[in-house]
């Protein structure tokens, strides 16, 4: 079976010009450096403190489930973020970083 040059054959989950991977990783809700307002929800393997924003797996050091703290973004990875506690979380919480709390909390209750 002959194809032409740029024919397309099928292919187990390829895609033209990459490598399958295509929108599996869309940009991320949070950046480096920047502070939210978060319930932690589990504890990981590690021991750390997890809290979701915008569905983003966020693992805060030093933390444990019910939590209210504010965070400090200081990597981001393809699936999930570390931070670091910077105080506990109050009124100087804006309603977009409270707003997106909220929302990744419906998420998961749903999931």
């Amino acid at each position: 079976m002959e194809y032409e040059r740029g024919e397309r054959r099928g292919g187990y989950g390829r895609r033209e010009g990459g490598r399958g991977f295509g929108d599996r990783f869309p940009p991320k809700p949070v950046e480096v450096g920047k502070e939210y307002d978060v319930e932690i929800q589990e504890t990981s393997r590690r021991g750390e403190g997890i809290a979701r924003i915008k569905g983003l797996v966020c693992f805060v050091p030093n933390t444990k489930p019910g939590d209210h703290v504010k965070i400090r973004i200081t990597k981001i990875s393809r699936r999930m973020c570390e931070a670091e506690a910077v105080g506990s979380g109050g009124a100087e919480a804006t309603e977009e970083e409270t707003a997106e709390a909220t929302t990744d909390e419906e998420e998961s209750e749903t999931e």
